[in-house]
């Protein structure tokens, strides 16, 4: 057994941080979900950015919308739903096996909304009817601007993945509109079950401060913050106001780790997947840490919420004698990483656009 089946035996679901029609037409990812015990995937502008660019398998795809007058918005979500069409069948097994608890895929609202929640929650109703898909997550971020249009889409039924999430505050405000959302469709007498998951983003902690700290504290900030996280993630639905929605048929809004491969080439390529193995949670990693967990990763031990949580705490501590503003900096890698996803969007939109009249022979 490889540790990413072990792994999935120990509770944690692991979902693939990556989608490419070229990864779907060589069976790669069928491979991922028979042999890994894959059990789902995440996407957002800057994967498609790159699958776009480094295939021509959507080339004819974009020249013949384009020639219909469809803007290239509206080429990529339509090129976007497709692949993701393709990709929740593969899960779908899952996806029943679990009650609807795994086997999703995501797909990211335009990342110009960021802060603007009507045009968020119109977007995301209008891609959630369009795509027919029972197992796609939207995703929105869980910026502040995010956090009412993620309670409203909750409410209209909607699956939401909640991401750029960066700490423990900003996971309990978006656990907060999950709770909120069931808490509205029960008193309408709606069915309580609509699922949602919450990503904390973990390696960009230690990209951010490596230049800033002692070595003894590299590649330490991420994982600290994410046991720190889990902590509140598990008190969160031990409460009693969760205990009571749970008895009426909610399901918990998992925890999902994101950004998990490891930037700093000195450290273990599975540092994060290794430090982050918690039942009832999910992690989700690009093929490098997948193929690296399944070559050589070791699974010895399981989050604790309670223990890794004090020694999260006392990790945090010595990074704020470092002088790392832990709280600020969770701040600024919200407002980073929505603007790296513009920028990543801005890029994709400018290569569909080239594209529109590229002539097969030129084709990239």
């Amino acid at each position: 057994m490889n540790s990413a089946q072990r792994l999935h035996d120990l509770g944690q679901s692991l979902w693939l941080d990556n989608l490419s029609r070229e990864i779907l037409d060589d069976g790669t990812l069928a491979r991922y979900v028979r042999d890994f015990s894959l059990t789902g995937l995440t996407s957002n502008p800057t994967i498609f950015d790159k699958a776009i660019r480094h295939t021509s398998l959507y080339d004819e795809a974009i020249r013949r919308a384009a020639r219909d007058g469809a803007s290239d918005e509206a080429i990529f979500f339509a090129l976007a739903l497709e692949d993701l069409r393709r990709a929740a069948e593969l899960f779908r097994p899952a996806h029943g096996a679990t009650g609807g608890e795994d086997g999703w895929v995501s797909l990211e609202v335009s990342p110009l909304l960021a802060d603007d929640a009507a045009g968020t929650i119109a977007q995301v109703k209008a891609l959630h009817q369009r795509a027919g898909i029972d197992n796609l997550f939207i995703k929105i971020p869980g910026t502040p601007a995010g956090i009412p249009a993620i309670e409203e889409c909750l409410v209209a039924g909607i699956p939401i993945n909640v991401t750029l999430l960066f700490s423990a505050g900003q996971y309990l405000a978006a656990a907060g509109a999950y709770q909120r959302a069931v808490e509205r469709r029960l008193a309408a007498g709606l069915a309580a079950p609509v699922r949602s998951v919450a990503s904390l983003f973990v390696s960009r902690w230690d990209v951010a401060v490596a230049d800033e700290v002692p070595a003894a504290l590299r590649n330490r900030l991420g994982i600290a913050v994410a046991q720190g996280t889990f902590r509140a993630y598990r008190q969160f639905h031990a409460s009693p106001a969760w205990t009571r929605l749970a008895g009426a048929g909610a399901p918990p809004q998992r925890l999902l780790w994101a950004s998990t491969g490891t930037k700093d080439p000195q450290a273990s390529d599975v540092l994060y997947v290794e430090a982050l193995a918690a039942p009832g949670t999910i992690d989700t990693m690009p093929d490098a840490t997948l193929l690296a967990l399944v070559d050589h990763g070791r699974i010895e031990r399981t989050l604790s919420a309670e223990r890794d949580g004090r020694d999260g705490d006392a990790v945090l501590a010595r990074f704020e004698q470092a002088g790392v503003d832990v709280a600020g900096l969770a701040e600024r890698l919200q407002r980073e990483g929505a603007k790296a996803f513009v920028d990543s969007w801005t890029d994709l939109m400018g290569r569909i656009a080239a594209k529109r009249g590229e002539p097969a022979s030129r084709a990239a």
